[in-house]
């Protein structure tokens, strides 16, 4: 049974739950979310995406996102999911990550995007 995310209660009262891919996507939203030292016990965990809200975006900002989140994804999730690409564009105000993978114990091909600033 797979908690879900945000924790939210379901329809009878208890506490919802998420589907197996839907669990690894959550998984994956947390990880790129969570600020680096965030977690007092695993201070590497994390992207720190968010401290990204106030800076200009660039070429430069794209290209670090990328390779952070690449890295993060097979650090802490190399056992879940096995990482076939990330792609990161800037436009406006908003940072697209989008991230395609495979999830290890089903070999079901899967593609999340995630975004961040904005409006979206």
């Amino acid at each position: 049974m797979n908690i879900a995310f945000p924790l939210q209660i379901d329809q009878v009262g208890r506490t919802a739950t998420a589907s197996d891919d839907d669990h690894v996507r959550q998984m994956i939203e947390q990880l790129l979310f969570t600020r680096l030292g965030e977690r007092v016990m695993q201070p590497t965990l994390g992207c720190s995406l968010l401290q990204l809200v106030f800076e200009p975006n660039s070429p430069e900002i794209t290209a670090v996102v990328q390779m952070t989140v690449q890295a993060s994804l097979q650090q802490w999730l190399g056992d879940v999911i096995r990482v076939d690409s990330v792609t990161v564009s800037a436009a406006d105000a908003v940072l697209t990550i989008t991230v395609v993978y495979v999830v290890l114990a089903t070999g079901a091909a899967q593609q999340a995007t995630f975004t961040q600033g904005g409006l979206a």
